[in-house]
């Protein structure tokens, strides 16, 4: 039989990460009881025990984190983008006016009606312009959520958390918003447990 220090440390290394093992569960089957009812049912206590495991060594934690802020600086990007073609458009608007109120003044009376009907042709020409514009950005918009989101999906699936897998069905993306608010409450209770319990 080993005698060395490795061979006294390797049980009680065991030992210690079944003990946060345990720690992680406990809690995670806490914070389930916080959810609707819906998802409590759909998280058995397999994927919790999962969910634990994977968490054991902080790396998840990590991950969530850096997909957090990944998340955030994408959806600022996104509002800024989606601020500035606004903004384009009220100078447009703007612009536009300014032009028409300028052509009106020196128009004279009688030709007034025709410039007033092509001012306004421009106006509802311009207008449907801006709402293209305008729809087109926010589909850019949902398209590069969706990616993010898949990215999350993929990089967590590939992280080994349970219930994570690229999928845009409702109810699964639920499921696995959930499971990411448990994480991320875990994280502020500071049951990153085992940096306590090591």
């Amino acid at each position: 039989m080993d005698r060395s220090p490795g061979a006294l440390e390797e049980p009680a290394d065991g030992t210690r990460q079944q003990e946060r093992h345990y720690q992680l569960l406990s809690a995670l089957q806490s914070l389930v009881k916080e959810l609707p009812s819906s998802f409590q049912q759909r998280l058995s206590y397999t994927t919790l025990s999962d969910l634990a495991l994977a968490l054991l060594d902080g790396t998840v934690f990590e991950i969530v984190q850096g997909l957090l802020e990944i998340q955030h600086l994408t959806e600022k990007s996104l509002y800024n983008q989606r601020l500035r073609l606004q903004n384009d458009h009220r100078v447009l608007r703007q612009a536009l006016r300014q032009k028409h109120e300028e052509a009106q003044q020196t128009c004279r009376p009688h030709n007034l009606p025709v410039l007033q009907a092509a001012q306004q042709r421009e106006l509802e020409a311009v207008e449907h312009r801006i709402r293209e514009e305008q729809r087109t950005m926010d589909e850019k918009i949902v398209l590069e959520l969706d990616r993010k989101v898949a990215d999350q999906q993929s990089t967590l699936e590939k992280a080994g958390v349970a219930g994570f897998y690229v999928t845009t069905n409702p109810q699964e993306l639920t499921l696995q918003m959930n499971l990411l608010e448990l994480i991320r409450k875990l994280q502020q209770r500071g049951c990153q447990v085992g940096k306590a319990a090591l």
